[in-house]
């Protein structure tokens, strides 16, 4: 009986996840190995052997100072870009339920430009700075500037990534009861202490969600780094991602480049987990 009970939770696993199991298999965990398998290599991409070099790879890649460069400026990017990027889209969700005329419509005007890819996205807004804002201010490009460029693509990131992460921020103003609030008032809080002391509070598990997803997004950008200033002015706005994309198939030094991207991959864990482990002590119910 034991052994037919199993056998039929068997079938009922390969039938309903089977699927997405191998799937899953297919497209992340073998590709990973496969890429760790590579970090110990000297293999350029391109040839049949894949000479083993052991832990050369990550000695180099600690060696490698334009790396720790575009990691330094990856990490102040992704600082600026989270905290505005989560202001605004709590903005812009606080704004979005208080009833006003044609909240619906906000709410997907707003989340728009999460829709369009980075490459479209980082094209268009190289012409609104490059030729828009100079005609306009009849002042050089942003873009020209290293302060100005990395200006820019915060800007970027706030505007594609605001919407999509108000869209959480909104389910979480939902999800707090109004006679929560209410209660609040009643005993002599201003709207003001009631939204810090009661709602937000309530809504801890939206900040955490945003804040990680936002931070994993931001130290992982290539699309608009690519598109919008391709790393310049003279390399000054590589993102880590950026040097690890040309570190493995513009110098062909692939073993180096999967070792760099390995690196990246357990800072932006490492961070993830941790403001996901802070962030969901003391969370509070209603």
């Amino acid at each position: 009986m034991k052994q037919n009970k199993l056998s039929y939770k068997i079938q009922q696993y390969l039938m309903f996840a089977g699927p997405g199991t191998i799937l899953f298999l297919c497209v992340v965990i073998v590709p990973f190995v496969y890429g760790l398998y590579l970090t110990l290599t000297s293999w350029d991409g391109i040839s049949a052997t894949k000479p083993f070099v052991g832990f050369a790879n990550f000695a180099a890649a600690f060696r490698d100072a334009d790396y720790w460069h575009a990691m330094g400026r990856t990490v102040i990017y992704s600082v600026f870009a989270v905290v505005l990027i989560n202001i605004v889209a709590f903005a812009l969700a606080y704004l979005v339920t208080q009833g006003v005329k044609g909240q619906n419509f906000f709410r997907a005007g707003f989340f728009v430009p999460n829709l369009i890819g980075g490459i479209v996205l980082g094209y268009v807004w190289k012409f609104v700075f490059n030729r828009a804002f100079v005609a306009i201010f009849n002042s050089s490009s942003l873009l020209a500037t290293t302060n100005g460029a990395m200006f820019c693509l915060i800007l970027v990131s706030v505007w594609q990534y605001a919407g999509y992460m108000m869209l959480i921020y909104v389910a979480g103003f939902m999800s707090v009861s109004r006679d929560v609030q209410e209660a609040a008032m009643i005993d002599g809080c201003t709207s003001g202490q009631a939204m810090m002391n009661v709602t937000i509070p309530l809504m801890r598990s939206s900040f955490v969600q945003c804040i990680f997803l936002s931070i994993t997004r931001c130290f992982v950008v290539y699309d608009v780094n690519l598109s919008l200033t391709n790393g310049e002015p003279f390399n000054s706005s590589v993102m880590a991602a950026m040097h690890v994309y040309n570190q493995a198939f513009t110098y062909k030094n692939y073993g180096l480049g999967q070792a760099e991207a390995l690196i990246l991959f357990l800072v932006c864990a490492i961070v993830g987990v941790t403001q996901v482990m802070v962030g969901k002590r003391g969370e509070v119910e209603a």
